[in-house]
């Protein structure tokens, strides 16, 4: 069996570098394909470096653009190396556009696919991650579902339950390698912050960047946390947020705006923070694992597990909301259970993979 493993944007890079590994601990052959989806492409050089994972051997430096232009470019680069490599299962994570792209251009070469974390959803058609994560699925072969909830999604959509598997959310297989090695001393230090005595927050989302009104009131409920919590919030900003900031003089007291972190150093950050603020989906998911309170600067998500269990709240982007939602989750225990998995999620996929392979998962 030959893999292609699919990654554009940073997260993907973490989440599936478990599969990266487990395919080098079977001795499985792979072709890692970065599609150059993410601002930088060589900023992403050091997510490799630090997760110990070899450089893609193929690089479609596609680079940003219109969601139209941009996923028709990746299907077209992608399909060329695809019927180059002839991968048996191309995998795809998420739910971004270099995932689209790698699940139509698999498809249309007549490849299997396979979709990391499916059966996410948030019932908001106006986000564009949820049509990309919707038709991800309906074209998958393999669909390995996180938790039981994402399963019943994926079941109530008609998809056949031969062609699903709970194998938990390979991000808690990150966590669990990486945490002890992420909180070093230096990091706080060089940060002026002590352990447990500030907050971390990042904005990026598309309807909270670009809508001027949300920007300004997440903004100000960032500084009336840091007031009311008297702990200095650390946002760690895409360009596009920063950039958008500057331009509205947005410079609130009490929040201090960092440019993209590495991955250790925000983990490191994240897991000794009083409280994570966020509209990313997968920081939801780290913040319940690292039992870090999490306020999410959303109207919803796609991960309700974690609010289920008592890890999150959803507060939108009003200050009143937010300030509330902090104040509900600092006072919440940190006792919740973890629903994202045993950090076995990158074996399970490669293990359930060869297993399967020679045969095709029913279609619905």
């Amino acid at each position: 069996m030959k893999l292609g493993i699919v990654v554009g944007t940073r997260p993907e890079i973490i989440k599936m570098a478990p599969v990266v590994r487990a395919c080098e601990a079977r001795g499985i052959p792979f072709v890692l394909i970065h599609t150059g989806q993410h601002y930088s492409f060589e900023l992403d050089g050091v997510f490799f470096a630090e997760l110990g994972l070899p450089r893609p051997h193929v690089n479609l430096a596609v680079g940003s653009g219109e969601a139209a232009w941009q996923v028709g470019v990746m299907v077209q680069r992608m399909a060329e190396v695809l019927a180059e490599e002839r991968p048996d299962v191309v995998l795809v994570e998420g739910d971004t556009n270099s995932v689209l792209a790698g699940a139509l251009a698999a498809h249309k070469l007549g490849l299997q696919v396979g979709h990391v974390e499916a059966g996410l959803r948030s019932f908001d058609r106006t986000m564009p991650e949820e049509t990309n994560r919707i038709l991800a699925d309906h074209l998958s072969d393999y669909l390995f579902a996180p938790t039981t909830h994402s399963r019943d999604q994926l079941l109530a959509e008609g998809i056949h339950p031969a062609r699903i598997f709970v194998t938990g959310n390979t991000v808690v297989d990150e966590l669990l390698r990486h945490r002890d090695r992420a909180a070093r001393p230096e990091l706080f230090e060089s940060f002026g912050v002590t352990p447990g005595h500030f907050a971390l927050a990042t904005v990026h989302r598309h309807e909270n960047v670009e809508l001027e009104d949300r920007l300004r009131g997440i903004f100000r409920g960032l500084a009336a946390v840091a007031r009311t919590l008297a702990v200095p919030v650390l946002a760690t900003l895409h360009p596009r947020t920063a950039a958008k900031c500057q331009r509205l003089g947005l410079d609130p007291e009490g929040v201090r705006v960092l440019p993209p972190l590495g991955y250790l150093d925000f983990l490191g950050l994240h897991a000794n923070a009083t409280l994570m603020l966020t509209d990313s989906g997968g920081l939801q998911e780290e913040a319940c694992c690292l039992r870090v309170p999490c306020v999410t600067l959303r109207d919803n998500t796609e991960r309700p597990e974690s609010v289920a269990v008592g890890a999150n709240l959803l507060a939108g982007a009003e200050p009143e909301r937010i300030v509330l939602a902090a104040r509900t989750m600092m006072q919440r225990p940190r006792t919740w259970a973890n629903p994202f998995g045993d950090g076995t999620s990158g074996l399970q996929i490669v293990d359930l993979l060869a297993a399967a392979f020679g045969g095709r998962t029913p279609r619905a």
